[in-house]
């Protein structure tokens, strides 16, 4: 997962920021990495992030039983047609019954599959270099939304 992390710090004009104690974030956020296209380096004030590594269940979102020591999910917004290419499904249409606790699978994200999110639990051997390019493809619509608000003015 730092290999990840490293790489999307290594994409011009990213911010990775990771929650700790004493930082303002919930504590169930501490620890886990969120990606944000900020050239200015500093947290968008009105963007999510294109990205999060995950470092434990959350009270809504234990489908990938992420508890145990060494698990970590990637999860990364990759809109409507990617994830129809990825999955084999629309996100707005889910319905195959998954197992969210797979690692090194690609598969939609078990809360946010819906709004086009993917998620892989573990990237391993088939999956670390399609959730790079993944990151990469992300940051870069981030990038293109980030440079249409400010040349719109509504930045």
């Amino acid at each position: 997962m730092e290999q990840i992390i490293a790489t999307v710090r290594g994409f011009g004009g990213a911010l990775v920021y990771v929650p700790q104690p004493g930082d303002g974030f919930p504590e169930i956020a501490w620890g886990d990495a969120f990606f944000y296209y900020a050239p200015d380096g500093r947290m968008p004030r009105h963007a999510q992030p294109y990205g999060t590594v995950v470092t434990k269940d959350c009270p809504d979102d234990t489908a990938s039983d992420l508890d145990p020591p060494g698990r970590r999910r990637v999860n990364v917004h990759v809109g409507r047609p990617v994830f129809l290419d990825l999955t084999g499904e629309d996100p707005r249409r889910l319905g195959l019954p998954r197992d969210h606790a797979a690692a090194d699978s690609v598969m939609p994200h078990p809360v946010y599959g819906a709004l086009g999110w993917i998620s892989v639990v573990n990237p391993g051997r088939r999956t670390t270099d399609t959730v790079v390019r993944l990151l990469r493809d992300a940051h870069d619509d981030a990038r293109r939304r980030y440079e249409r608000r400010h040349e719109s003015g509504s930045a």
